[in-house]
């Protein structure tokens, strides 16, 4: 009994030094291969997606990510640029820095932020938010989303008439470079109907970036929006959190109730930042040089975006989410363009040669759908769009015949009146970047145009 009692006092002396955690868990770099960094010690502290600080030779530290581990080495990849990191540099865990969560408030509206949050525009630092969200959410509970809401306006003609969408509908917009994406984009963060956009520049050229905020999204477009951006000469684990940031920062606004528009530039580049992470940590290549874990990522991501959860009173938030898709050689079909497209909730196709002859925005008709379209258009609406595609496919059958003078007129009555409709149709179809047109408005045109006739 007395040795009983003797343990249960040591037990219970000792209990409260066994729950205290360490004030400083230092590991030591001991290999550099490419942008992946092995440190010995901290395998018994860390977790994946935990944060460490890396010292420099040369004075100050470079924030890294742990991204996996392998034997008795933890593997990570920093932040930023690596130099002064060697062997035997140290490897700090400091309590409280685990997997960082990204500050978040209302205040970061008319903003433009770096992936963790932090201001670059020199307008002064964020008034910090009550508190931080975890950048890696899961996508709100299925079964308690609320519905998609009412049809959104985004002030083009060609996209409210033939894609409409519908307020927390996401829709990739897939394009070849230089084909008219970016100035799409921009039409749409100043005229889209939203309470607050969000914008996700990641990968982008750094020369661009002042061009597209002063230009094309312009004062009124920034005091309702939150830029996140990050360049193509930042490293994979920055491009990578900027699509997490954009995406933590929308939910933000969509707890609030609120409307909010998610513009992403580039998923494609979100899905090469990724690339280089796996590889780098060891994952084999798989698809086209894509390892697996990309393709596992990209619904984690594209899925938090919808309508949110119902709140108190019956009212919800939701994010409306525009995913732009690089296809690479115009290649529709790549692995990244085929996978956004079976996740999202339609797509938008731009086409080089529409863009080539001289009409922008450069968007294939045909080839472009939106699953929200048979929920949202009129019976009238439904028989103008699906009157016009007809139209379209019949001239675009038949143009090299008609160019080469090859068709007689009366030959066929459906190639007569494609013909005859065709210009009004191409005016339509063709709107100038400054230039707005509502839902009523864009229908009343193109009821206009298929009642055009031209020649005798």
């Amino acid at each position: 009994m007395r040795h009983a009692s003797t343990l249960q006092r040591l037990s219970a002396a000792t209990a409260p030094f066994l729950a205290l955690q360490p004030e400083r868990v230092e590991g030591r770099v001991n290999a550099l291969s490419g942008l992946a960094i092995d440190i010995a010690g901290l395998g018994a502290h860390v977790s994946l997606g935990d944060r460490v600080l890396l010292e420099s030779r040369r004075g100050g530290t470079v924030s890294a990510e742990i991204v996996g581990f392998g034997g008795e080495s933890t593997r990570a990849m920093a932040f930023g640029a690596m130099d002064g990191i060697g062997p035997g540099s140290a490897a700090l865990l400091t309590r409280g820095r685990g997997a960082a969560g990204l500050p978040v408030s209302n205040a970061s509206l008319g903003r433009v932020v770096d992936p963790l949050g932090r201001p670059i525009d020199g307008k002064g630092a964020l008034e910090p938010g009550p508190h931080q969200r975890n950048p890696r959410a899961n996508p709100p509970d299925a079964t308690t989303r609320a519905r998609l809401g009412e049809r959104l306006e985004t002030g083009v003609r060609v996209l409210d008439a033939f894609t409409t969408m519908r307020g927390g509908q996401r829709l990739g917009l897939f394009a070849g470079s230089g084909v008219g994406k970016s100035t799409l984009l921009s039409m749409l963060a100043r005229q889209t109907a939203c309470d607050v956009a969000v914008i996700a520049l990641v990968g982008e050229r750094g020369r661009e970036v002042r061009e597209f905020l002063e230009d094309d999204l312009g004062p009124d477009g920034l005091a309702r929006s939150v830029v996140v951006i990050a360049t193509s000469d930042a490293p994979p684990l920055q491009r990578r959190e900027a699509a997490y940031a954009a995406m933590t920062i929308a939910e933000h606004f969509r707890d609030q109730g609120k409307s909010v528009l998610l513009m992403m530039d580039s998923v494609t580049r979100f899905c090469l930042a990724l690339r280089e992470i796996g590889l780098s940590a060891g994952e084999p290549p798989a698809t086209r040089g894509y390892p697996p874990s990309v393709f596992a990522e990209l619904p984690r991501l594209l899925e938090r975006a919808g309508p949110g959860p119902i709140l108190p009173g019956g009212r919800a938030g939701q994010i409306t989410g525009l995913f732009t898709v690089l296809v690479e050689g115009d290649d529709h079909n790549e692995p990244v363009a085929d996978a956004v497209r079976g996740i999202l909730d339609g797509h938008i196709v731009l086409d080089r040669k529409i863009g080539e002859a001289g009409r922008y925005p450069a968007v294939d008709v045909l080839r472009s759908l939106s699953r929200a379209v048979p929920g949202c258009h009129s019976p009238e609406e439904r028989d103008l769009t699906i009157r016009a595609r007809r139209i379209l496919a019949t001239y675009g059958d038949m143009e090299d015949m008609i160019r080469l003078g090859a068709y007689r007129a009366g030959s066929d009555p459906a190639v007569d009146e494609a013909i005859a409709v065709m210009p009004a149709l191409e005016t339509f179809l063709r709107q100038a970047k400054g230039e707005r047109s509502g839902l009523p408005q864009s229908f009343a045109a193109l009821s206009a145009a298929l009642e055009t006739r031209n020649g005798p």
